[in-house]
């Protein structure tokens, strides 16, 4: 059958256009009955090309719910991500967020005819103050990096309240998430860079060497465990040499999936952190989101983060504002936060209680080192040792024999398995950071494991040039990637 009978779709799988290119010029998408009685005064034509789509409904529908089809999510599979937590959303707390007492309010409510919501807001920030030994809590950041935005201008406004204008260095080691030193940036600090390279890890002298004398510097971002899946183990005299320089220990809690209901941070010296609640406490991400980064600060930081907070006045649930903590930066959002995510976030924690959060962090752990053990005697390991919630491997082996980290990665498309991070930390060449999370079964782990040594015994046989050419069976190739970037296409036009 031809292309232009089936229009390229063969078996159930669909080719599906643009939109663009299904609609058809002699008529409109939708037909609206004449209007009696009217004149048209505006000067334009009653019907014209504005540049949308002339489709109708049901092309509109199968459209989008074709292209859906085609799309890989952790309810398809195993997804891998080492920079980015994609962990199992558990049913049980879409129905929470589901209920109407909770999917209908209305942030403009009356205070007193909501004061079940403010109570749910109030008991996470008392479930993230525990955990993470941080007494002040503020749930409005929309998303982790907003509430790196949000940690750092506290920090800024508490050392302004201070008169400490001298501190405009911020130390950020060279292995941080790259939404660290642009936060910094965007708050006005300069950036001075802690190497890390040699060992995957900070260490006390590196530290030493780029805090100086310590006069002109503010703080310190960190990522702990790091973007190597390593934990700090020098942090706690990094921390005291921080705050003896009058220094605020800033720490980005994308990771803290590993740390949850086992280490407090405030206990290894953190001043303030933000909360990927996706991350750490299984609400929806990607395009399930939308996000949301709650930061926890010290009792000191406490006056100068953003409000509102949820406050207890009595019996009675509070949102705080401005006039109530006159020293706070002010408001960094709209309204209170993601309230749905808020409700999933708690959702989880109670459904798990602290021995169950525990064994969260205590699970994935352990997923990241059967992992590590099974990978690294045909993986090259660039740091020794166990590793947290993550595992790094890279494409040193392989890339001897012509074969690279991109071609590992397509090569898992091509067996059924969204691809690991990739090149991500910056500071090991061709990285590999996995992380299976603590919500996939042993079955998941050898499936993925198994795929991954049949790729390195592809290249130890000398089958490593059909690599290049992966992945076949998807709907799309592997693209022309020079040609992509020399001779972009950015928009369709029609021809």
């Amino acid at each position: 059958m031809t292309k232009e009978l089936n229009g390229g779709s063969r078996g159930l799988h669909y080719e599906e256009s643009l939109l663009w290119e299904k609609e058809r010029s002699d008529h409109s998408g939708v037909d609206f009955p004449d209007v009696k009685n009217f004149k048209n005064r505006t000067g334009q034509a009653e019907r014209g090309d504005i540049g949308l789509p002339q489709v109708s409904e049901p092309q509109a529908v199968r459209h989008f719910v074709r292209l859906s089809t085609l799309n890989y999510s952790i309810d398809s599979g195993f997804f891998p991500l080492g920079s980015c937590t994609m962990k199992h959303n558990p049913r049980l707390n879409e129905r929470m967020a589901r209920l109407p007492g909770f999917a209908h309010v209305h942030p403009l409510q009356p205070q007193q005819t909501i004061q079940g919501a403010l109570r749910v807001m109030h008991d996470l920030q008392h479930w993230l103050a525990t955990l993470t030994g941080l007494p002040g809590v503020c749930l409005s950041p929309a998303a982790g990096a907003h509430g790196e935005l949000a940690g750092v201008m506290t920090i800024r406004r508490a050392h302004e309240q201070k008169g400490n204008a001298h501190k405009t260095v911020m130390l950020i080691p060279d292995s941080a998430h790259g939404t660290n030193p642009a936060t910094a940036a965007m708050c006005g600090y300069t950036i001075r860079v802690i190497p890390t390279k040699d060992t995957g890890r900070m260490s006390v002298e590196a530290f030493k060497e780029a805090l100086g004398d310590g006069h002109d510097v503010a703080g310190m971002m960190v990522t702990n465990p790091n973007t190597c899946g390593l934990f700090e183990r020098e942090i706690v005299e990094i921390a005291d040499l921080l705050h003896k320089a009058g220094g605020y220990f800033y720490c980005d809690g994308a990771n803290f999936n590993a740390l949850v209901g086992r280490v407090r941070p405030a206990d290894f010296g953190v001043d303030v952190m933000h909360i990927n609640l996706h991350k750490t406490f299984s609400t929806p991400h990607g395009g399930g989101g939308p996000g949301s980064g709650p930061i926890c600060v010290t009792d000191e930081l406490a006056p100068y983060m953003p409000v509102p907070t949820v406050v207890k006045q009595g019996e009675t649930y509070v949102l705080e504002t401005e006039d109530m903590r006159p020293t706070t930066l002010g408001r960094l959002k709209g309204f209170h936060g993601q309230f749905g995510m808020h409700v999933r976030a708690l959702a989880y924690m109670m459904s798990h209680g602290g021995d169950g959060l525990r064994q969260v962090s205590d699970d994935a752990v352990l997923n990241a080192n059967y992992i590590l053990s099974q990978l690294k005697d045909v993986y090259n390991v660039p740091f020794d040792g166990p590793c947290m919630h993550e595992c790094l491997l890279t494409e040193k082996i392989q890339k001897e024999k012509g074969v690279s980290t991109l071609d590992i990665a397509k090569a898992l498309v091509e067996y059924g398995f969204h691809p690991m991070t990739v090149y991500f930390p910056l500071v090991v060449q061709g990285a590999m950071l996995i992380e299976p999370t603590e919500t996939e079964s042993k079955d998941s782990l050898d499936r993925f494991i198994g795929v991954m040594r049949h790729i390195a015994d592809m290249v130890e046989t000398g089958q490593g040039d059909e690599l290049h050419e992966y992945p076949r069976s998807t709907p799309r190739r592997r693209l022309d990637e020079v040609k992509a970037a020399r001779f972009p296409k950015l928009r369709w036009t029609k021809e």
